[in-house]
């Protein structure tokens, strides 16, 4: 298991104000995946048979919510919080599964910081409220979640009179 080097951090709390906005990258949908993600850890039928999930309300096999949530975290780690100072997450507002996700979709998440502010009980991290947006290949968004980053601060304390809420 590798961590992502220290001197390579690009991102701290104060590169993350209300509005930026990233792009975080696109991974496409593999069926084996999906049925193996679903054997482990989602064992509906619509999530493992072809003809179960016929005769489901999605009308074909579909990726369990879970793993669509799992490919988005993928995404994240890969092409954001390697390169942040991320300290982990206190947890989500809501999530959302807005749309089946299938095999063969190409699935892109952005994520845009709506609130930020520096940490009461610690100055050294600032605390931030993201959503993270994922789409398909129709445009078609199919996961929301809204939830919270700490991520180490570069001056602890020189921009608490600038924090941002949204």
């Amino acid at each position: 298991m590798s961590t992502h080097p220290q001197k390579n951090i690009r991102y701290f709390w104060e590169d993350l104000p209300v509005g930026t906005t990233v792009e975080m990258g696109s991974i496409t949908v593999d069926r084996d995946e999906v049925i193996a993600f679903a054997s482990r850890y989602d064992p509906q039928p619509f999530h493992l048979d072809d003809e179960a999930a016929a005769q489901s309300m999605f009308g074909k096999l579909a990726a369990s919510g879970w793993h669509t949530c799992a490919m988005a975290m993928g995404l994240m780690v890969r092409n954001f919080l390697h390169e942040s100072a991320s300290l982990g997450s206190p947890g989500l507002e809501q999530l959302k599964w807005l749309k089946p996700v299938y095999p063969g979709d190409v699935l892109t998440l952005r994520q845009r910081i709506v609130e930020s502010r520096p940490m009461k009980s610690r100055p050294d991290v600032g605390l931030t409220r993201a959503l993270w947006e994922m789409f398909n290949q129709h445009g078609e968004q199919v996961l929301l979640m809204d939830g919270y980053g700490m991520f180490r601060r570069r001056a602890p304390g020189a921009q608490d009179s600038d924090a941002q809420n949204g």
